[in-house]
């Protein structure tokens, strides 16, 4: 098999991005040594692409002869995927997805599940490899209890990139104890529906970037323990927008960055969601957000009606710094840009919002509500203890709130009765930001 230089580029070496990462992350060996080395062909292991014979043991078997290290390859084509994947073990291995897996199995779980695996990388190499979960064929009949599409368990050293993952079942990719991984050049497209999550990550050293999540639910979350997590050039297309939480007793997440986050006609900009709960989050910037249309913007949260009360005072909040944020929301004077509601036993500390500026798409006003959080600007009280609520109500629209808009932006939601279509990975995940890495197929079409 020939692979041109672009291709054989892909993975070269691990990166280090700035910011709140702690180390190198992404594969340790290049693509082209695993390719040099063994490729696993699933058309040689049973595999089928007629869209109707179960890919499930080919992939397995194909797996099984070149985790060692080697190339499990899934050629252009459409497959049937009818019993799960758990691809266990191995090292300096990749899959190299570039046909369209259809789910036609009907079981829970998680459709492709990878595991205790080190210097990984999925992706592919037309940036046409796409995971189709046909999801509106359990959430038509109210379901939401069929399968995940991805999720990977104590994984490291490890890649996933220019693949679409399309109408999950249920959450479309989670991270799972995880380390130095990086994430890049997709698109998750859901139905409009809660608990079809695009991306939730509770690892730690993880670079997620040039994303685009359409779905009623999370866009990309970070859930506890979490440390050095680094979220940028994100596109929040008619999503549940980006999130921390929910987040409940002995919570341990620090040192996360999200930077360059566009969101449109979603449910919030960024939420952190409680309900008592104990342990704490610290050091959090959130940076650079654009967003049109959605019902919340910041929304601090400690009191979060959607969960149940749990255990303890509160997680308490440090050291968050929130700035540059431009745009409108729905309507401010039901919704306000900016609610930090903390819990009155377990305060936000050391809070800092500066270079804010939105205002609201319907009505004169808007309102800022601040309750036991800490800090400066906006409606924030200075110090560091003690109860207090207060809400500002604001009349004059800020100077500088107008910003830009997606060309991409969709116009209404896909809905939970028929069949959502694979989309193209975009080129643009931010308003004037180029994205970080060139889409694989890109690079292999102009080699």
């Amino acid at each position: 098999m020939i692979f041109n230089t672009a291709l054989l580029a892909i993975g070269l070496a691990p990166l280090l991005a700035s910011a709140q990462l702690s180390g190198t992350v992404g594969p340790t060996t290049s693509y082209a040594t695993k390719a040099s080395n063994k490729i696993c062909n699933v058309l040689d292991y049973g595999g089928v692409a007629d869209k109707k014979t179960d890919i499930g043991p080919a992939i397995s078997s194909a797996w099984s002869a070149c985790k060692s290290g080697g190339v499990v390859y899934i050629p252009s084509g459409n497959y049937a995927l009818g019993s799960w994947v758990t691809l266990t073990g191995g090292k300096s291995t990749a899959i190299r997805m570039d046909g369209t897996i259809y789910r036609t199995g009907t079981a829970g779980g998680n459709m492709i599940f990878i595991e205790h695996t080190s210097d990984f990388e999925l992706f592919s190499s037309t940036s046409k490899g796409a995971v189709q979960g046909l999801g509106y064929e359990f959430h038509k009949e109210g379901s939401l209890s069929g399968p995940r599409i991805l999720r990977l368990y104590e994984v490291t050293d490890f890649s996933v990139h220019d693949l679409a993952l399309v109408d999950s079942p249920s959450f479309h990719f989670s991270m799972d104890t995880c380390e130095n991984g990086e994430v890049y050049n997709m698109a998750i497209r859901g139905g409009n529906s809660g608990g079809l999550d695009g991306i939730d990550v509770w690892s730690t050293n993880i670079w997620v970037h040039d994303v685009e999540v359409t779905n009623k639910d999370e866009c990309v979350t970070v859930k506890s323990p979490a440390k050095n997590i680094l979220v940028e050039n994100i596109y929040c297309n008619w999503s549940g927008g980006c999130a921390m939480g929910s987040l409940s007793t002995d919570v341990d997440i620090s040192d996360v960055l999200y930077r360059n986050v566009y969101t449109w006609s979603s449910n919030q900009m960024y939420m952190i969601k409680s309900n008592g709960g104990s342990g704490t989050v610290s050091n959090l910037v959130l940076e650079n957000f654009i967003g049109h249309g959605n019902a919340y913007s910041l929304d601090i949260d400690q009191q979060w009606s959607s969960m149940s009360t749990v255990s303890g005072d509160g997680v308490q909040l440090n050291n968050i710094t929130i700035k540059n944020w431009k745009g409108t929301e729905a309507n401010g004077a039901q919704r306000g840009p900016i609610k930090v509601n903390c819990a009155a036993d377990a305060p936000c500390t050391d809070v800092t919002i500066e270079d804010f500026a939105m205002w609201t798409e319907s009505g004169s006003y808007q309102k800022e509500i601040c309750n036991n959080a800490y800090g400066s600007g906006a409606c924030l009280k200075s110090g560091s203890g003690g109860s207090y609520s207060t809400t500002v109500t604001v009349k004059t629209a800020p100077t500088g709130y107008s910003a830009a808009t997606m060309a991409a932006d969709l116009k209404t939601a896909f809905g939970t009765v028929s069949s959502i279509p694979i989309p193209t990975i975009p080129t643009s995940f931010y308003p004037g930001a180029t994205p970080i890495s060139a889409l694989a197929g890109a690079q292999a079409t102009s080699s």
